[in-house]
C-alpha cells in the first residue's frame, strides 16, 4: 500500500530514507532549509557532507561503547547492498584499516589496543615492519601497526549525490521545517501538511524540540598528491591527537578530525591545521607535497550521552544525534525505524531490480 510520507532534513539520515522509501512504492516528499542538494562548504550545510566517510566500528570502541560497534557491523553489510542499486557509481571500499604507533608512543597505543578487545569483535592485528610496509608502502619505516579487519570507507560526496538522484521523492529546497508530530509538518512559514507518516531528520535544526542536542564541531583538510599511493584508512595512535588519513581517489586525501565541544562555525584555525597535517606528515612523508584543497568545518549533531536517538511512534519516525558516527550508523538505524514501521527494508529494497 502506497503512502503519503513527509521527511524534514535532506542530510544523509534523510536522504536514506526518501531513497529507501520511494524504492518501496510510497509517496515521499522532502524538505529542507538549504538551497538545493549540492554540498556547502561554509559551515551550514549536512555534517554529512563534511565528514569522511570512515567505515570503523573497531576504532569506534576506544571511545564508543560496543553497541555502536555492533551497529557499525550492520551498517557495512547494508552499504553494499544500497551500493549496488544506486543510479550512479559511488566509491566504497571494505579492506580494513590499519591503527599507527611511533615507537615513542606505544605506552599510550597500548593503552587504545586494550579498549578495543571487546569480546565478540574481531581484534587488532600487530603487523611486523615487513607486513605493514607490504600493504602500505608508503607509510614511513618504523612505525608500529595494526590491521582492524573489516573496516572500510565510502565517498561522502558522492554518495549524498547518489541518494539524491536515485530517490524517488519530491524536494522542497529553501523550505525550513519549524516543528515535526505524528502525521504533521510545521513549516516555518507556517503551512501545516498532513501525511500518513513524518520522519524527522533535521539534525541540528530539531534543537527546539530535542533537549539537550548539541553541535560538535569538526575539521577536515582535504588534501590533493597525485598518486600518493595509501589505499586504506590509517589512524595514528597518539596521546595528544586522534588522527586519521584516508584515500578519498588516487590523487585526494582526507585527513581529519578535531572534535572540539563549540558551536563556532568559523573558518579552520591554524593550530588545528598545523597539528593535524604535522601528525600525518610524520606518519606518510610524501605528504610534505601534498597541496591543501579545502578547511573544511562544520557541527556534528549530538545528545549529551553521545548516543544516537531512534524513536518509532505511530505516524512519526525520529532519527537524530549520530555525533562522529554519522556514515557509520545511519543505515543501521534507519533500517530499525523502517522495519519497526513495516514501512520497508533496506536489505530486501537492495534486491529489487533498479527501475
Amino acid at each position: 500500500m502506497s503512502l503519503a510520507i513527509g521527511i524534514a532534513g535532506a542530510g544523509l539520515v534523510g536522504r536514506l530514507f526518501a531513497w529507501a522509501l520511494g524504492r518501496a512504492g510510497h509517496s515521499v516528499s522532502v524538505y529542507d532549509s538549504g538551497p538545493g542538494p549540492e554540498p556547502r562548504f561554509d559551515g551550514q550545510g549536512a555534517a554529512a557532507f563534511s565528514a569522511a566517510g570512515l567505515l570503523s566500528p573497531l576504532a569506534e570502541l576506544d571511545t564508543a561503547e560496543p553497541a555502536v560497534a555492533a551497529r557499525g557491523f550492520e551498517s557495512l553489510r547494508l552499504w553494499p547492498l544500497i551500493a549496488q542499486r544506486l543510479t550512479q557509481q559511488i566509491t566504497l571500499k571494505i579492506d580494513g584499516s590499519l591503527l599507527l604507533a611511533h615507537r615513542q608512543d606505544l605506552g599510550a597505543a597500548e593503552r587504545v589496543l586494550a579498549r578495543l578487545q571487546v569480546s565478540g569483535f574481531p581484534a587488532a592485528q600487530a603487523l611486523s615492519e615487513a607486513e605493514l610496509q607490504a600493504l602500505e608502502p608508503t607509510l614511513l619505516r618504523g612505525l608500529r601497526g595494526w590491521h582492524l579487519p573489516g573496516e572500510g570507507y565510502i565517498h561522502p560526496l558522492a554518495t549524498m549525490a547518489a541518494l539524491h538522484a536515485g530517490a524517488q521523492a519530491r524536494w522542497y529546497w529553501d523550505t525550513a521545517v519549524a516543528a515535526v508530530a505524528p502525521q504533521r509538518l510545521s513549516l516555518a512559514d507556517g503551512q501545516e501538511l498532513r501525511f500518513d507518516w513524518v520522519v524527522d531528520a533535521r539534525g541540528l535544526g530539531a534543537k527546539t524540540q530535542l533537549a539537550g542536542l548539541r553541535g560538535v564541531r569538526g575539521e577536515v583538510i582535504t588534501l590533493s598528491l597525485a598518486e600518493h599511493g595509501l589505499s586504506r584508512p590509517v589512524r595514528l595512535l597518539h596521546p595528544r591527537h586522534r588522527v586519521y588519513l584516508l584515500p578519498r581517489s588516487e590523487h585526494q586525501l582526507v585527513l581529519g578530525a578535531s572534535e572540539i565541544e563549540s558551536e563556532d562555525r568559523s573558518a579552520v584555525s591554524l593550530q588545528s591545521a598545523v597539528e593535524l597535517m604535522a601528525a600525518a606528515h610524520s606518519v606518510m612523508p610524501a605528504l610534505a607535497e601534498a597541496r591543501i584543497e579545502r578547511l573544511d568545518v562544520n557541527l556534528r549533531p549530538a545528545l549529551a550521552d553521545n548516543r544516537p536517538r531512534a524513536l518509532a511512534q505511530p505516524g512519526l519516525l525520529q532519527l537524530n544525534g549520530l555525533y562522529r558516527h554519522g556514515w557509520l550508523l545511519a543505515p543501521a538505524l534507519v533500517q530499525e525505524l523502517l522495519l519497526l514501521s513495516d514501512l520497508a527494508d533496506l536489505a530486501d529494497l537492495a534486491d529489487l531490480e533498479t527501475p
